[in-house]
Order: structure tokens, then sequence, then C-alpha cells
């Protein structure tokens, strides 16, 4: 039970890295290239993000992207909802 509960303060850390870089980035192309840069650099994060992407069921090389473009998607929903709801008025 403990383990479960680390895996999920990991998880949560990493989702949250992930979208910090992707917001401070405001392009899929720029946030991917710092991320490779960032990798290359930490050990910690090579390691982490490693056992993320085998939690996650995705390859290293593709998993950073298609977490991207999930929250830009997730965060267009958000703003064509938002949209709907200000016609509906």
């Amino acid at each position: 039970m403990h383990n479960d509960s680390i895996e999920c303060i990991y998880m949560k850390d990493i989702v949250d890295f992930f979208t910090e870089l992707i917001e401070q980035s405001k392009s899929l192309d720029i946030a991917e290239a710092e991320f490779k840069r960032m990798l290359h650099d930490d050990c910690q994060l090579k390691e982490a993000y490693s056992e993320w992407c085998q939690q996650e069921g995705t390859t290293e090389r593709r998993g950073f992207r298609e977490f991207c473009e999930q929250y830009m998607e997730s965060q267009d929903d958000i703003w064509n909802q938002l949209r709907d709801y200000d016609e509906q008025e």
C-alpha cells in the first residue's frame, strides 16, 4: 500500500513538471526541445521519465509528445466549452 502512495505522488510530480514546461513554452516543439535538453542533462529526470513511460504504457521516444498533445487537446476542450456556454446566453 505504501508503494502505491509513493507511485501516486511520483506520477503527480512528473505530470506537474510536464504541465509547467508546456505552459512556460507555449509551443509543443519548444516544450519538447527543452524537455529533451533537460533529459540529456539530468540523470534523475531520465530515470523518472523512463519509469513514467513504463507505467503509462508508452515509449520514451513518444511519451512526452503524446502527453503534450493530450494536454493541449484538453485545454482546447475547456475553451470550447466556455465558448459554447457564452453563446447560449
